[in-house]
């Protein structure tokens, strides 16, 4: 019972974690929008374009199948009405010498099928216009323009949504933890990123915000306040070569937000460090941004990341992602003030400091101690 009660605490905290945090590890923004204005419903109308390719795919397929099915009937019905209107339907008995709009519509079921015919250019030879009826020839006319306008704008929406930039994102993945150690001789928090894909992202860059609630000198809070956090490999933070996983670093000096942090006080902090990876996929040119989110509970104090890249006996270089999200413990500092040794803002210090408690004794004859 306390291993299923302890599960299911673990499992209720989770569900905390994601309803807090504003971006999600996948990248979607936790956020809903009230009190909005009927003019701004309209407003999306007017950028119906925009409105259709970002609505999910269960609504695209409904108007595309709705789009198609009701321009066939409603012109199935004009049709039947051209028909009527001619004496060509059945029930009407047209004598025999009769010269009908259109051949072999006699009926709503044969006009329909007339309609699907016109509108798909399938023309199986059975149904066909003739010159008796002017406001047969204006209605072809009519469909047939109205049938290209909504294949071009339907072929449009799917085409836009499976060509979405985003869709590329998904093939850039990040490690599911951060970690703070040393490195280079300064302490660094750190992140990997990964391209799943053999085609390179041209000009990435990567950058940081640490959202957090701050209280200003004047008393107001703010909510979401954003303060830059600047990422950097070797090489430099601008154009990444972006050909195996990099890990990335942010440098914690007395510039960094998270200088005043300590390995005991990093998880009682609450804020939310929302990474971005700007880039373009080589293959298509389009520009995509990835973007994911760690909270304390997820930054490591103390680890560092497994190596992942190998070479092989032939020359080749291998990357093991089994171990991507993989850690390892290593001696690391308390606190950034314990790593730079700056006295009076910690009580951790490389020096340490003296007891005002410790007694000197003084000692005339001292046991025997063995020389190492």
């Amino acid at each position: 019972m306390s291993t299923l009660n302890k599960r299911i605490q673990n499992y209720m905290l989770e569900r905390k974690r994601r309803r807090t945090r504003l971006v999600t590890k996948d990248g979607r923004c936790n956020i809903e929008y009230g009190n909005i204005k009927y003019s701004t419903h309209v407003a999306f109308l007017v950028d119906f374009w925009t409105t259709f390719v970002e609505i999910r795919w269960r609504f695209v397929l409904f108007f595309f199948i709705a789009s198609f099915t009701l321009s066939w009937f409603i012109f199935g019905l004009l049709w039947y009405w051209i028909a009527r209107c001619n004496g060509d339907l059945t029930w009407q008995e047209p004598p025999s010498n009769h010269i009908s709009c259109v051949y072999n519509v006699d009926g709503l079921t044969t006009a329909f099928l007339y309609s699907l015919e016109t509108q798909t250019t399938i023309g199986y030879g059975g149904r066909a216009i003739t010159a008796e009826c002017p406001a047969a020839l204006a209605l072809i006319i009519i469909q047939s323009l109205l049938g290209a306008i909504i294949n071009c704008f339907m072929c449009g929406i799917i085409l836009s949504k499976i060509s979405l930039p985003k869709k590329r994102a998904k093939t850039i993945t990040f490690s599911e933890m951060a970690v703070i150690s040393p490195r280079n001789g300064s302490l660094c928090l750190s992140i990997r990123v990964a391209n799943l894909r053999k085609t390179l992202m041209i000009g990435s860059q990567i950058y940081g915000k640490l959202l957090r609630t701050t209280t200003t000198p004047d008393g107001e809070t703010v909510i979401m306040d954003q303060v830059n956090v600047d990422f950097l490999v070797d090489g430099g933070k601008d154009n990444l070569f972006f050909v195996t996983p990099l890990t990335l670093h942010h440098i914690i000096d007395k510039s960094s937000p998270f200088f005043d942090m300590a390995v005991d006080t990093l998880h009682e902090k609450e804020f939310e460090l929302v990474v971005f990876l700007d880039g373009t996929a080589e293959s298509t040119s389009s520009s995509c941004q990835v973007r994911t989110s760690f909270i304390p509970q997820e930054i490591m104090w103390g680890y560092n990341f497994l190596p992942i890249i190998s070479k092989s006996k032939e020359g080749k270089y291998r990357v093991d992602f089994s171990n991507f999200s993989k850690l390892v413990p290593v001696p690391t500092a308390h606190c950034a003030y314990c790593y730079h040794n700056i006295k009076g803002s910690h009580l951790h210090s490389r020096e340490g400091h003296d007891n005002p408690g410790f007694e000197v004794i003084e000692i005339d004859n001292p046991p025997n101690v063995i020389n190492m």
